[in-house]
This record gives C-alpha cells, structure tokens and sequence, in this order.
C-alpha cells in the first residue's frame, strides 16, 4: 500500500511517556493533570495515551472533538476550555466541567441541567494580567456569590489563564494570589474549592523553582505532553520526547535555479513585496504542502533543507545541496502552531504509530 502524502506520523508511545512523566513529575507537587486535546482534533488515540499516562481529565475548547472523544468511549471526567452562551444544552449534554467567566452563560448552563436533572461543575477562571478570559480578582467574590446558589451547578474552583494572549509569565507571585483567592473565598462563602487551575505548560519554570506551590493543585497541558517542552522558552523538558509528531511531505519539483527572481517585483499572493538574498545558483526543492494545508512558519525542517517561502500551495526550499530527487520525502517537525494547523487540515493524513494498550 502507498503511504499517503503528506502525513502527520504520531507516535502513541511517546504521548504516553511524556504524560506519565510529566504526571509523576507534578504529582510529586500535588497538582493534577487535565491533558489538553484541542491541538490534535480531540483525537480519541491521543486521549487515550493521555489518560494511560496518568493524566486525571481531558480539557479541550470545541465541544465538536468533545463529542467525537465520548462517541469513542472516552468516559474520563472532560473538561471545556471555552464556553459559549450558544452551546450550554450541548455542554451539559457532553461535559462534567467547563470553564467560565460570564454570569449569563453559567445561568444558561443552569437552566439547561436543570431540564437534563443533572449537575454541571464549574471553574471560574480569573483574570490574573495575561489579558484573555478572566473575572478580575476585585469582582470575583460578586460573581461567585450569585452563582454559588443557581440550581445544578457547583463551583468547584478557580483557574487562571497565563502566557497563552498577553505572554505574562507565570511566577511566584501570581500563583500566590491565585492561592490567597481561594482561601478568601472558601472563607467567605463557606465552600470548598476543589481545584485550583494555575495554567498550563507555561507552569514548568515556576514548578521548578517554586519551594512552595501553594493552593495550585491542577495544570491544564497541551504542548507540554505532545511536544515535549515549556512555553515560556520553548525548552525542551529533560526526559521527555520532542518528536511525537512527524510531518512527511512529498518532492514535487528539484532543479538548480538562480536565487533572485528575475523581471520586476510586485506583491505576492498574500499582498507582501518580497527580498531575496543572492546566493548564487542553488539547488531547490519544492514540496506539495502549503499554506492551506499548515502554518509554514510552524515546520523544522530536518537535515539542511532551509525554507525559502510558500505559496498557497507549494513550500520552496533550499536544499544546501542535499540530492532530493522528485517522488523523495522529507521529514520535518512541528511547533506548536505548526501541529494545530497540521492536525486540523483536511488535507494532511494522520497515520498512528504505536496502538494504545
């Protein structure tokens, strides 16, 4: 049988070891996993190899890949990202805990597990500087005391959301005053929060360093389990594996060519005037994959190839003289951009490597 191209390879295995690495890792701290799947169309392999590594809830923000994963079986708690006013009888039907930060939302929500005779969890995200989603901490005891009492919904904790809009980074500070949050309002409301959401992969530095996390008892990962690195440096996290994800693309075109253009320059396809540097005639390739299919500026090439450019189409490399002949394929991997664009377009295949067990 042909192998499809292009193809994303995703190896099962190593998504399990970097999610029970890093749940042993955190759990040493007390703070649980939630295994983010947005980045991967909620797909219910990966989940699984999530869940096998010890990861205690599956988070993702489109209630579409939340209801493929339960179609599939995943009967893990899951949790949603983003809640939508519109979506609330969907997120009851299919989720046991959502993410929220606006009154009128939440009182849908309730209005809707109370026609369905079930009880919905919340977590109140707040808004700790990094710009997104957030109640701000000054008007959070007002929100929680009016959602405290709605009929089928419980508050079960508050999150926040760091180093994903504004980059703010998660430190010491801003874990503390999560902290002192949630012990101010269990004291005042007389509840118990049962998760405190500090953030997400971007928590790595922070756990390190931190003698102390306080109140933090939960993270949410995506990148951190799938690519194998934090998000404040983008360093890759000792014992974990970088390459679970393998993008493979076919040669369509290798010819010696000069490397300026030659006739008048105007814009590009996309509305750009581009420069080109003179490097003399070199030898480059061309690759059926482009900017419908994946963020460009999301793949690492392997070997020498350098990318020049891409079209809407076709991405232009220099191959330094590598001999890539037509019909060949190369490898490259993935940033985290590069994995979400690559995961969701209908025109890459996703080929599992390594079953769950």
């Amino acid at each position: 049988m042909k192998a499809l191209l292009p193809r994303i390879e995703i190896s099962l295995s190593q998504i399990r070891h970097n999610a029970q690495m890093l749940s042993e890792h955190y759990g040493r701290k007390g703070i649980s996993l939630m295994g983010v799947s947005k980045a991967t169309l909620g797909d219910p392999e990966i989940a699984k190899a999530m869940i096998q590594g010890g990861v205690k809830f599956i988070a993702d923000s489109r209630i579409e890949n939340i209801q493929k994963m339960r179609i599939a079986g995943i009967s893990t708690q899951i949790v949603l990202l983003r809640t939508a006013f519109s979506q609330a009888e969907a997120v009851i039907k299919n989720v046991d805990i959502s993410l929220n930060t606006e009154l009128e939302t939440v009182r849908e929500l309730s209005n809707f597990a109370k026609i369905h005779n079930t009880l919905h969890q919340i977590i109140v995200m707040v808004e700790m500087g990094d710009l997104r989603e957030g109640i701000l901490p000054c008007d959070l005891p007002q929100f929680i005391k009016k959602t405290i009492d709605l009929p089928n919904i419980k508050v079960i904790g508050i999150g926040c959301n760091l180093a994903c809009y504004g980059g703010v980074k998660p430190d010491n500070h801003n874990m503390y005053q999560l902290s002192e949050l949630a012990d101010a309002l269990e004291k005042e409301f007389r509840i118990h929060l049962e998760i405190i959401s500090g953030g997400n992969s971007a928590n790595y530095e922070w756990s390190e360093a931190a003698q102390a996390v306080g109140r933090i008892n939960n993270l949410r990962l995506g990148e951190s389990i799938l690519l194998g690195c934090e998000t404040v440096n983008r360093k890759a996290i000792p014992g974990l594996y970088t390459s679970a994800f393998k993008l493979i693309a076919e040669v369509i075109e290798s010819k010696e060519k000069p490397s300026l253009p030659f006739g008048e320059i105007c814009q590009n396809a996309f509305g750009n005037v581009p420069t080109f540097l003179d490097r003399g005639i070199r030898r480059r390739i061309i690759i059926a994959l482009g900017r419908q299919d994946i963020l460009v500026s999301g793949l690492k090439p392997n070997k020498a190839l350098e990318i020049l450019g891409s079209s809407s189409d076709h991405v232009v490399l220099d191959s330094n003289n590598y001999d890539c002949q037509v019909g060949s394929e190369v490898e490259f991997n993935l940033d985290y951009g590069g994995l979400l664009s690559a995961m969701t377009s209908p025109f890459i295949a996703k080929q599992v490597i390594g079953n769950n067990h």
